[in-house]
């Protein structure tokens, strides 16, 4: 079975795939005149200022804040595919791997920006007068009923990928670190996230957006700190690590000192889909927590979804790229290009916290291994949000109790298990869920595009002439 899966998986991440993704946030990024580079600054403001009671309107509906849909949002998308993740792309694609995850990141925002706009136009109140929204919703409702099929496929596929990349996966990889460096046997550890796990999801959206708004932080400034400490103690290597990143970016990297040399599709093919499972850009999983943001136009919260693809991409990704490459951990031959010698055989994870422990000694790699779990807990934490918003989709809310002890019992087995199998198939539902998103947005550009003008032209004027009237 697990030799099926890998062959489907091939096929649903290859080029055609990755292609598709590309192509959307490019088309994307077109329509919306590059909204992401002129309102970035923007939409920094709208995810970090608290509203003035004075200004919100009065038809601002929802069920949490901006701030707390974007923590929510991020503690799903901050996960270890940034720590690992970046590492295997740099083995795999060499350092123009970061060059190319960087395009899909800034492109990846404007299908970001999509997403949540149409979970906001779409989204519609549950049985307990919480909303719900995601690519399920904006399917049916937006391109027409007789598409609901493709929202089941989307909810279905949803519901399982947060059973296993975004829970069993996730507590899996937290045991592994909880043995290694502390010795801590993983029947103990699954027991104890799985009772977390039942304490925090059973507190409903509103727990679960304040856990998120207190874990991001803490881990933004335990990894982000420690990476850009690295980076600041080896200054002198910032512009030569930048040159390798542009210039393998358009020619190949040499085979020397044990490397086995990259191609440039190579780079291109590795940056690209590292990029998406780190930033989840296309996917429509940010869309199904979007939904519930407090707002009066689907646009504002759509530029706060946005700033996450930035964040996760542009800011942590590249922190880890660049610790890998100035320490030269990014040829884990330890050949003559990187200049460094160490450990070889190293990947993922693993070379991330080597290429810590290099620079920091045993603090740096407490530093990963402190980030991996705080990283993994939250992405438990946020994924449950997408399982349960795409099952209550299929089911309704009757079912969601029920749904909640699978999710709590997958939290323990994905900790004394191995997951090659649930790794495959959860690989495999991430991309089903990929096909309805894609076809929604670009069916739906028009719909994008109408409510993002009526935003910036109608909307901001009101307010203005509104405020001035005030005073």
């Amino acid at each position: 079975m697990l030799d099926v899966l890998n062959q489907i998986n091939d096929v649903l991440w290859g080029t055609p795939s990755l292609i598709l993704l590309f192509g959307t946030g490019l088309f994307l990024t077109f329509i919306l005149k590059g909204l992401q580079f002129s309102k970035l600054f923007y939409a920094f403001k709208l995810a970090f200022t608290k509203e003035d009671k004075s200004e919100a309107s009065e038809d601002s509906q929802g069920d949490i804040s901006n701030f707390k849909t974007l923590m929510t949002a991020l503690s799903a998308t901050i996960g270890n595919g940034n720590i690992a993740g970046v590492a295997t792309a740099l083995t795999l694609g060499g350092p123009g791997a970061i060059f190319w995850m960087w395009v899909v990141g800034l492109l990846g925002m404007a299908t970001k920006y999509s997403e949540a706009l149409l979970a906001m136009k779409y989204r519609v109140k549950n049985e307990n007068g919480e909303y719900s929204g995601g690519p399920m919703y904006y399917v049916e409702h937006g391109i027409g009923r007789k598409w609901k099929w493709l929202a089941v496929a989307f909810a279905l596929f949803g519901a399982f990928a947060a059973l296993g990349i975004g829970n069993s996966v996730q507590s899996n990889t937290i045991s592994d670190v909880m043995t290694e460096s502390f010795h801590i046997n993983g029947w103990f550890t699954g027991a104890v996230l799985a009772i977390l796990t039942g304490l925090i999801i059973f507190g409903g959206i509103q727990r679960i957006s304040t856990v998120a708004g207190f874990f991001v932080p803490i881990m933004a400034f335990l990894y982000i700190g420690g990476a850009v400490f690295i980076i600041i103690a080896n200054y002198d290597a910032i512009i030569p690590a930048f040159e390798l990143i542009f210039q393998y970016a358009f020619s190949p990297v040499s085979a020397a000192g044990g490397f086995a040399g990259v191609v440039v599709m190579e780079a291109v093919r590795s940056g690209v889909s590292r990029g998406i499972f780190s930033n989840e850009a296309g996917l429509g999983t940010a869309a199904l927590i979007a939904g519930n943001a407090k707002t009066d136009h689907p646009v504002k919260q759509a530029l706060v979804a946005m700033t996450g693809t930035f964040i996760v991409t542009i800011v942590v990704c590249t922190m880890t790229g660049l610790v890998l490459i100035m320490t030269g951990f990014w040829d884990p031959s330890g050949g003559a290009i990187s200049g460094v010698q160490h450990a070889t055989g190293l990947d993922g994870g693993a070379l991330t916290s080597a290429a810590f422990g290099h620079a920091l000694g045993t603090i740096g790699e407490y530093i990963v291994a402190f980030s991996v779990i705080f990283f993994g807990f939250s992405t438990i934490v946020g994924w449950y949000m997408y399982g349960e918003k795409c099952f209550e989709y299929l089911l309704g809310l009757r079912y969601i109790v029920p749904y909640r002890f699978i999710y709590i019992t997958a939290t323990f087995m994905g900790a004394v298990m191995q997951l090659d199998l649930v790794w495959a198939f959860a690989n495999m539902a991430n991309a089903l869920m990929m096909i309805p998103n894609l076809i929604a947005l670009l069916l739906l550009y028009k719909v994008i595009k109408s409510e993002t003008n009526d935003y910036f032209h109608n909307y901001l004027h009101q307010q203005t002439y509104t405020r001035s009237k005030a005073s």
